[in-house]
């Protein structure tokens, strides 16, 4: 029978993101998730707390990617150099490959205040775990907040950039123009 598959995870959110898409994320209910998917409410929350996290579940392991990047370059690592070569790793691995779905999901968390607020709670997460591997460094507060400030809003302000425009360019070439523009607009 089908819904013994070990697939259970990615039936679920492809059902979950199929149905988002086609009556919004407020309209669609976990019962029809699950119908869609062909499995049973509880598998559903035996992967997901509630229907948001079909889009932030993956979201729990970007702490864990910063800390382990941080501790894995070399001490003598400028910050702005981590920055940089960590943005064009997660750029070339979490988000390139993807752009059409991180378009589509953009699209349903403008549609969804409670979407939004769980979003801006994913920036601020990803920043605090920046902050902290500056900090495990040797960075001084100030200076780390600052700095996982700036990486946050330099990814964001390029995944904008990236997910508007209609040409080839890649996201990681996008950071680093962005980042010019920064360093150009403070000069």
């Amino acid at each position: 029978m089908s819904r013994w598959r070990p697939d259970a995870r990615e039936r679920l959110q492809q059902a979950a993101l199929e149905l988002f898409a086609e009556q919004g994320f407020a309209a669609t209910t976990v019962p029809e998730i699950t119908a869609r998917a062909g499995l049973t409410t509880r598998t559903f929350f035996r992967h997901f707390a509630d229907k948001r996290e079909v889009l932030y579940a993956d979201d729990a392991e970007v702490p864990a990617m910063v800390a382990k990047m941080m501790a894995e370059a070399p001490p003598a690592t400028e910050p702005l150099a981590l920055i940089v070569e960590g943005l064009r790793t997660v750029a070339e691995t979490r988000f390139e490959p993807r752009k059409a779905a991180l378009q589509a999901r953009r699209e349903l968390v403008r549609t969804d205040a409670g979407l939004q607020e769980r979003d801006l709670r994913k920036r601020a997460v990803m920043s605090e775990a920046i902050r902290e591997g500056f900090r495990e460094r040797g960075l001084e507060t100030a200076r780390a907040a600052l700095l996982a400030e700036t990486c946050v809003t330099l990814i964001n302000v390029s995944l904008i950039e990236w997910l508007d425009g209609d040409d080839d360019r890649r996201l990681s070439d996008i950071i680093v123009e962005t980042l010019a523009t920064l360093r150009a607009s403070l000069s």
